[in-house]
């Protein structure tokens, strides 16, 4: 599967914006897709969308802020991102077969996409 991250930018504390991540391949509908964001001392795994019911995983630092979603039509998996904060300036890469479990983020264990750049300025 190969993935191509879009939609960054610079926005104003409070503001929204919205990533995609185009995922192209054989069977790539069958794939969980997820987001991970990365300072460069830090990577952290941000949402996990899973294939079977589109049911997601969300980061505490994001949950009730950040919002995942799939168009299969268009092999697309959105990240739509409000009330944004400095603290959310990062690069953001989309990435497959990510898992999780009630117990919290398992990890990610496929391709990783090029990273579209985000920044919250306060």
């Amino acid at each position: 599967v190969q993935l191509q991250a879009s939609g960054g930018g610079l926005v104003q504390s409070g503001g929204s914006l919205r990533l995609s991540c185009a995922v192209s391949g054989p069977s790539s509908e069958y794939y969980s897709i997820g987001w991970f964001r990365q300072a460069p001392d830090v990577r952290e795994a941000v949402l996990c969308l899973t294939y079977k019911n589109d049911e997601a995983w969300y980061s505490d630092s994001v949950k009730g802020r950040f919002t995942i979603s799939r168009d299969k039509a268009k092999s697309a998996v959105y990240l739509q991102m409000d009330r944004l904060k400095p603290e959310d300036t990062n690069i953001y890469y989309c990435v497959s077969d990510c898992g999780w479990s009630p117990a919290g983020f398992v990890g990610a264990f496929g391709e990783w996409g090029q990273g579209t750049q985000v920044t919250v300025s306060s």
